[in-house]
């Protein structure tokens, strides 16, 4: 591929040539204001991901996602199976904050945040650039390179590749194992080993091969656009009315240029093409392939400065504004996402400030809801499943009421740090406690370790 402008003629798709071969993109670098801050903010990320695994939180680790012992500890907190509400509302929250921040600020999720984008544009590409001999400005080299370059350049990559491999283990198995495993051969953890592996092959696919193709083939975020955006969200735009008719500059007076022969400020050079991660022309529009990585209006911005024009022919804008309309901020989904995230944070604060230190479920017993003794009393047979969430053992007191109804339980209600139990209890009481057949009951669990202390509502049931 040509450094040069390539014309739409050239190719099909942003990525894809005429003859039906990839395209294969080598951007040019544009050091601009947005650069340099997209460079910071994605170094804090990196720093981030590597290392939360690393911070603890009250004694746990701040992110361990434990998937073999079915716990999820989230910054200090952990989920277990039978906090499915918190994990539904958590994860509702997370995809209303993605409305409301891509109906706010369109796709800055991709551009800014993405780990694809991150690691990609500041990390391996740099690298490919330093090895390629394109260091600082990008693009295809200018003259062959080396074997021995490109084969230094994919062991890095490698090398690179299996300690962000063995970073995300560590999200899924701690930093305490996974040190244990490193030092261990392989043969004595073979699975763990083996998801290592793995991992890193399809870090090198992805980074080395796949690339800009995750974007705009695999990821559904780009196709989801049309509707999570509106003609008022943030987006970058080139600004039709101001460039158009592009074309080159002649040396001309003002005095004696040719009033039907004026040109708007597109000098049509292409540096936003050949800058593109994703090699699209902003020109022709918003596109589904535009991940916002505002590398166009730097470069943009760079040609404005050198032909004394003003910057921003593209820049942030919205589609309302960029056509000449005016911008509104206040609009019904800025309005309803927020509303809606509202109720879903305060349902996971009550959630949250009710949960004890155990869970209970009450279980009927199967077959018949009732028995009768050889004594004459009534029987409900009954099972408490309890889960211990402390990380000490735990004892319970289980009682009954109303005082009239007797409860027999097995054995001690005594849990280990973390178990989970089924206790079977029988409910005994008089027949003649019945009215319609039914008795409403309340039994009480309280924790002799933290007095916790939870009540089930529940039915005896009799003639």
């Amino acid at each position: 591929m040509s450094d040069d402008f390539l014309t739409p003629d050239e190719h099909v798709l942003s990525t894809l040539e005429s003859d039906g071969s990839r395209r294969w993109l080598f951007p040019r670098l544009s050091r601009g204001h947005y650069w340099y801050l997209r460079r910071i903010v994605g170094f804090l990320l990196i720093a981030i991901f590597v290392g939360l695994p690393h911070l603890y939180i009250n004694g746990k680790p701040s992110i361990l996602l434990d998937i073999t012992q079915r716990e999820f500890t989230i910054f200090g907190y952990t989920f277990l199976p039978t906090d499915t509400l918190l994990l539904a509302l958590l994860m509702i929250g997370i995809f209303l904050t993605i409305f409301l921040l891509t109906a706010l600020f369109g796709r800055v999720w991709c551009g800014w945040a993405c780990p694809q984008t991150v690691y990609l544009e500041f990390v391996y590409r740099p690298l490919e650039r330093l090895f390629l001999g394109t260091s600082g400005r990008g693009g295809v080299p200018s003259r062959k390179v080396p074997a021995y370059r490109r084969v230094a350049l994919y062991a890095v990559y490698l090398v690179l590749s299996m300690g962000l491999a063995h970073t995300f283990l560590a999200y899924f198995v701690g930093v305490e194992r996974l040190s244990q495993w490193v030092q261990q051969s392989p043969v004595e953890h073979p699975g763990p080993f083996l998801v290592m592996g793995l991992t890193t092959g399809l870090m090198m696919f992805d980074f080395v091969f796949f690339r800009e193709q995750l974007c705009l083939i695999a990821c559904p975020y780009g196709r989801f656009q049309s509707v999570l955006l509106d003609r008022n969200s943030l987006i970058v735009a080139y600004d039709t009315l101001r460039g158009e008719p592009r074309g080159k500059r002649k040396n001309e007076l003002p005095i004696v240029s040719d009033p039907v022969d004026q040109k708007g400020d597109c000098i049509d050079c292409g540096l936003c093409v050949r800058t593109c991660p994703t090699g699209i022309d902003i020109r022709d529009g918003l596109q589904m392939e535009c991940v916002h990585c505002t590398q166009c209006i730097d470069a943009c911005d760079e040609i404005m400065t050198k032909i004394n024009k003003p910057t921003g022919l593209i820049r942030y804008s919205s589609q309302d504004a960029i056509e000449g309309g005016k911008q509104k901020f206040l609009r019904p989904r800025v309005i309803v996402y927020p509303a809606l995230l509202a109720i879903v944070i305060s349902i996971m604060v009550v959630t949250f400030a009710n949960k004890k230190t155990f869970d209970v479920t009450l279980i009927r017993g199967v077959g018949i809801p009732f028995s009768i003794a050889q004594d004459g009393h009534v029987e409900n047979a009954l099972q408490l499943k309890i889960v211990n969430r402390l990380e000490t053992e735990d004892r319970l007191n289980v009682t009954i009421l109303p005082e009239t109804l007797q409860l027999d339980i097995a054995e001690e209600v005594v849990l280990g740090p973390k178990a989970t139990k089924t206790i079977p209890v029988v409910v005994i009481a008089n027949r003649s406690d019945f009215q319609v057949g039914k008795i409403r009951a309340t039994i009480q669990i309280q924790s002799t370790q933290s007095s916790d202390v939870r009540s089930i509502e529940c039915q005896i049931f009799g003639p």
